[in-house]
């Protein structure tokens, strides 16, 4: 479990997660904005995520989750939320303050980060996980992002920004080494710029390493 940054804050979130799941990149996000969190790392081996109280707040049993205490449902209860995407864009509208909403830019930069993060975790996702039998949807994915990442900066404003949108992209592209170890980057030099950039991000390290 993490200390926050400063203990005399009020804790109002709590990350559920488990080695290897997509918490690490919800907790990536948490530790590049440095907001203060407490993450739970539940013991899949032993089935905690199927185990009360864990099932109140994701029923389907799966990680990441989020307890956000700063907010409450009808009933009184903390808000819960399950899946990266949601939770990040959550993180990203209340706790991060991404978005202006008194101006156009700040609401067009709200709906494209929608956009690249549900990218992300649909689009995206399903061709690295189908890289074997579909590969030339992976390619042509990639194709894509390498032109758009070769322009720098944030995938939402093109500055120097990082939110929530590079936040998943990027984790997801950091993925490829992993997943699809046998896909040959080399015709996309942004794309594995990025991936190397991303490793060596001391944020990032913090989210995928020890607790």
């Amino acid at each position: 479990m993490m200390d926050t940054p400063n203990p005399a804050d009020a804790m109002t979130l709590k990350l559920y997660g488990s080695r290897r799941s997509r918490a690490a990149i919800v907790r990536w996000y948490l530790e590049e904005k440095g907001i203060p969190y407490t993450l739970v790392e539940l013991d899949v081996q032993a089935g905690e995520h199927r185990q009360a109280p864990f099932m109140g707040i994701n029923p389907f049993a799966k990680m990441p989750a989020l307890v956000d205490d700063s907010l409450t449902l009808t009933d009184g209860r903390p808000l819960p939320l399950f899946e990266s995407g949601a939770i990040l864009l959550h993180l990203a509208e209340q706790h991060a303050n991404e978005f202006d909403w008194a101006s156009s830019e700040g609401v067009v930069a709200h709906s494209l980060s929608v956009q690249w993060v549900l990218y992300a975790n649909s689009t995206l996702a399903a061709a690295m996980f189908q890289a074997g039998s579909r590969a030339e949807d992976l390619e042509r994915q990639l194709g894509v992002l390498n032109e758009l990442l070769g322009a720098g900066g944030s995938l939402v404003t093109g500055r120097s920004e990082w939110g929530a949108a590079d936040c998943a992209v990027q984790a997801y592209l950091a993925y490829l080494p992993i997943f699809c170890a046998s896909v040959d980057l080399s015709p996309w030099p942004h794309v594995s710029a990025t991936i190397e950039a991303t490793l060596a991000r001391p944020a990032y390290q913090r989210a995928n390493g020890p607790a």
